[in-house]
């Protein structure tokens, strides 16, 4: 092991994460945050090197056949399974698909693996289940394989669930941080911190005066609707869950080689969301987002872009 201009080399069999740092896991290698990015870029993307991994997208594409798949994986720990605006069943539905469609793809198909522990009641792993089939069925992308686990009592928490998708890519699209260029626009889809704060609200018993809910819902057909307002001058897409807006654009300016500026002002964050941040020393900017896009533009197209977002119901 040995550094580089990044702190890290991976050399052999050799740990590539500096231990004198960080000898354990810490939450905050799953946050999102730049923790994370030196996990995966240190460690995964090191370990498992291919020109596919090495876009560090939200998801692969592949070529088969003459045509380009898309292939996504992610997997759902929340506490509390259940918070205002969905669930760990529908979220997990909607973040894969919304993997999916970050990669321009039309998602086709799901699988689910779930990872029980001794004791889950039968009627909470009921619930979950029919919000997974309601949100498949809703997004109209099917859950078509699946995994069954169970863990001793004490060593889960509940429920895991894992989801991979599939999804078809048309030719014309080409998303890449790569072709973010100086003067393009950065387009936010909706007010962001809403689902960070809802679950929040629940876990830390925080009352409001009006409801905050999670944004979690699928982008395919809103992202679909970008593509097809600005075709080639849509550069790249990102949903911005873990780490929120702040981790998803510092990510995508570090894999183009730019500096982005972002207008305070013109984010939109909703009054119960700010005031619960103040509460929780927390920046809005960093909350996760289940329902909300990132769209880098250029600048000659973000209107027609920006119109259609406004135009479909998840992004009005």
């Amino acid at each position: 092991m040995s550094d580089d201009s990044s702190g890290i080399r991976f050399t052999g069999a050799v740990c590539p994460i500096p231990l004198s740092d960080y000898p354990t896991v810490q939450l905050a290698h799953g946050g999102g945050g730049r923790l994370s990015q030196i996990l995966i870029e240190g460690m995964f993307a090191k370990a498992f090197d291919n020109p596919e991994l090495e876009m560090l997208h939200d998801g692969a594409i592949l070529g088969v056949g003459g045509s380009r798949v898309a292939f996504s994986t992610d997997s759902f720990v929340i506490s509390p399974l259940f918070f205002p605006g969905g669930d760990i069943g529908s979220m997990a539905v909607h973040g894969t698909v919304n993997d999916l469609a970050m990669c321009g793809a039309q998602p086709l198909a799901l699988s689910a693996g779930f990872v029980l522990e001794e004791g889950l009641a039968m009627d909470v792993l009921w619930r979950v289940t029919r919000s997974m089939r309601d949100a498949a069925r809703a997004a109209g992308v099917p859950v078509v394989t699946g995994d069954t686990k169970v863990v001793d009592r004490g060593k889960g928490d509940g429920i895991y669930v894992n989801t991979a998708g599939i999804g078809w890519v048309p030719d014309a699209v080409d998303l890449d941080a790569r072709r973010v260029r100086a003067g393009d626009r950065v387009l936010l889809s909706g007010p962001i911190g809403d689902h960070g704060i809802a679950v929040l609200s629940v876990r830390e018993g925080i009352g409001f005066e009006t409801s905050v809910e999670s944004d979690s819902a699928a982008l395919h057909g809103l992202v679909a609707a970008v593509l097809e307002a600005g075709g080639e001058a849509v550069h790249v897409l990102r949903d911005p869950t873990r780490g929120g807006v702040a981790s998803a654009v510092v990510e995508i300016a570090d894999q183009a080689g730019r500096g982005i500026l972002l207008d305070e002002k013109a984010l939109p964050v909703r009054e119960e969301v700010r005031g619960a941040c103040e509460i929780l020393g927390l920046d809005p900017l960093y909350v996760a987002n289940e329902g909300r896009v990132v769209a880098f533009v250029a600048p000659d197209a973000a209107d027609e872009v920006l119109a259609a977002m406004r135009a479909d119901p998840r992004g009005r």
